[in-house]
């Protein structure tokens, strides 16, 4: 089992969730402790899994992208590991979670626009075995996302 993160973790964490880019030595210099400490504790959380990556955040109407939708499916529970391989190598296809309730599956997608999303669901993905239906839920306002709760910082 990973050991607890300690406050200090918890501040490394919100600060490189807000800047990913930020220097070691602005990271040590705003959390008060030696950059040597900055790295070997960085290094721990991604060594640990914590920290799982660093990537750009892309707003996805300015890269073309203008249209979101989350989309439902039901599948036949036997085939989810071979459906589930086949989402992942869809273009557009940005989240995938498997779920309880009354449907099994949802998925983010981002696309150029309403017709590749009528053709991502219509001609593809309903068209994969295994696939039982699906429902779009058509995306019309994004606001900024919250902070995970790792990373959010206490009132």
């Amino acid at each position: 089992m990973a050991s607890p993160l300690d406050e200090t973790d918890q501040r490394i964490l919100a600060e490189l969730a807000q800047d990913g880019r930020m220097s070691m030595r602005t990271l040590a210099e705003t959390l008060h402790i030696s950059r040597a400490n900055a790295y070997a504790r960085v290094e721990r959380l991604r060594a640990s899994g914590v920290i799982k990556g660093f990537r750009a955040d892309v707003d996805p109407v300015a890269a073309g992208l203008g249209t979101s939708a989350y989309v439902t499916l039901n599948l036949r529970q036997a085939e989810w590991r071979v459906v589930g391989e086949q989402l992942r190598a869809l273009p557009g296809v940005v989240h995938i979670a498997l779920v309880g309730g009354e449907f099994d599956v949802i998925l983010l997608v981002r696309v150029k626009d309403n017709a590749d999303l009528g053709r991502l669901v219509l001609d593809v993905i309903q068209e994969m075995p295994g696939v039982v239906s699906t429902r779009t839920l058509l995306v019309f306002e994004e606001p900024d996302p919250l902070p995970s709760p790792a990373t959010a910082q206490p009132r």
